[in-house]
């Protein structure tokens, strides 16, 4: 019920789309043909991506783009293997990748660009300790702190040790995923652990406790991207993945039970946890000026950290939507 619902949705929206072009005047020039017959999109669940989770359990880009172009999924965790898979041509689109890891690779000359926005959640993203953990970014000098390395989370970290006048020197920082970071600060062989989600949920109802979450320090950005070169020369397909983007979060209003009740399936979390941590999102697709001036804050601060050697304009990234 749920793929035909969803299924019948994205193809009225594409056939309204047809319909208003068939409007247009005869002299303007029609779209490029595509120049693939597959796409691969990444599916990435955690920290809570309902988007993606709605999509793929309702078949929603397949029915976007019908029997000429196939859709398959690459289930990468992290915001460089996502990028690296992009940049190789392994992928098509990065169904949500944090704007860090995006900014990183744009600013280190790879052909990336955003085609909307995924998410914005600056309170589910947290640094997580035990009970008797630091309570300052004062206190977490001289501490080993895990999680994974360029990506929203590792901002956090910095922008919060920068708040008491710190940087990354002043803690030992271990690169590791997220469910390795759960895994080590429950294990004890950590002090603190970059967490989002699901995952700081978890720790957070096991006794653990939230040094600090994003809400001041960090927009918490997270985008879909392509490359532009790919944009460019399949226009039919970036659109029809958009219409198919925005059927997703129709659905998602249209039908919230059934939404938390397959997140809840897939996450493992109870339903009433996963829609309190739906309360700390907002899924909406456009680019807004205030994603502008929060992407722009993290190339200022990215610069400043040397995570990347000069700023670049996040406005550049933005694909066209026409």
């Amino acid at each position: 019920m749920l793929k035909k619902s969803l299924a019948f949705a994205t193809a009225a929206a594409l056939s309204l789309a047809a319909l208003a072009g068939c409007t247009a005047s005869a002299a303007s020039q029609a779209p490029a043909a595509s120049t693939v017959d597959k796409v691969a999109v990444t599916y990435v669940t955690s920290p809570l991506n309902v988007p993606s989770i709605t999509e793929r359990e309702t078949g929603a880009f397949a029915a976007a783009f019908g029997d000429k172009v196939a859709v398959t999924y690459a289930e990468l965790t992290t915001g460089p293997e996502q990028t690296a898979a992009l940049a190789s041509g392994d992928v098509q689109f990065l169904f949500a990748d944090g704007a860090t890891s995006v900014i990183l690779s744009a600013a280190n000359g790879a052909d990336i660009a955003i085609v909307d926005m995924y998410s914005r959640s600056p309170e589910a993203f947290m640094l997580v300790s035990g009970a008797d953990g630091p309570k300052s970014p004062a206190e977490l000098v001289g501490k080993t702190v895990a999680g994974p390395k360029g990506t929203i989370l590792h901002e956090l970290l910095l922008a919060y040790l920068a708040s008491g006048g710190f940087t990354a020197a002043d803690v030992n920082f271990v690169d590791m995923t997220i469910p390795d970071a759960q895994a080590a600060l429950a294990g004890g062989s950590v002090d603190v652990a970059l967490l989002a989600g699901p995952a700081a949920a978890t720790m957070l109802s096991d006794g653990y406790r939230k040094v600090t979450d994003g809400k001041g320090l960090v927009g918490a950005t997270i985008v879909v991207a392509t490359t532009r070169t790919f944009a460019e020369a399949n226009p039919t397909i970036v659109k029809d993945f958009r219409t198919a983007h925005r059927a997703v979060l129709d659905y998602m209003t249209a039908h919230p039970d059934e939404v938390v009740t397959m997140t809840a399936a897939k996450t493992e979390l109870p339903e009433a946890t996963v829609r309190d941590l739906m309360a700390k999102y907002d899924f909406t697709a456009d680019v807004t000026d205030a994603d502008l001036t929060a992407m722009s804050a993290t190339v200022d601060f990215m610069v400043k950290n040397g995570m990347i050697e000069k700023a670049l304009d996040v406005t550049s990234l933005i694909l066209p939507t026409e």
